[in-house]
């Protein structure tokens, strides 16, 4: 079971299954989502989080050509997950907002065409120019 909640408290989640990926994003939504650096997701099943509180939403046509949903408390910012049109089966959690102790560490690269020059992408972690295969 993974926990979170964002920085006030008004935002919470219980998630009962593991993670299919745990990925870093480099997009360039994302930089801007995560101040300049690669937002750092777990991707659950939809069906295995259960959410408390309100969220606010964003939504946006990407690179990709999906339709990307941001989610974020509306009280304090705190980055929540995103959903993509193209797999409403998963709910991109950021880690973030994970409570600490949750042991997720990033497998993947994606999207590093667009990281920044300085950027430095473990090269251990496999590597996807632009949007990875879908997970299994």
């Amino acid at each position: 079971m993974y926990y979170g909640q964002c920085a006030c408290g008004a935002v919470k989640a219980e998630i009962a299954g593991e993670p299919v990926a745990v990925r870093q994003c480099w997009c360039r939504e994302c930089q801007q989502i995560a101040a300049g650096g690669p937002t750092t997701n777990a991707m659950f099943q939809t069906k295995d989080l259960k959410l408390s509180g309100e969220l606010a939403t964003h939504d946006y046509v990407a690179a990709s050509g999906n339709t990307l949903t941001q989610s974020f408390c509306p009280s304090c910012g705190t980055p929540v997950m995103a959903q993509s049109s193209a797999r409403p089966q998963f709910r991109t959690v950021r880690l973030g907002f994970l409570e600490p102790g949750h042991g997720l560490a990033p497998q993947i690269a994606i999207w590093t065409a667009e990281a920044p020059p300085w950027a430095r992408i473990d090269p251990a972690l496999e590597q996807f120019e632009r949007q990875a295969p879908p997970p299994a």
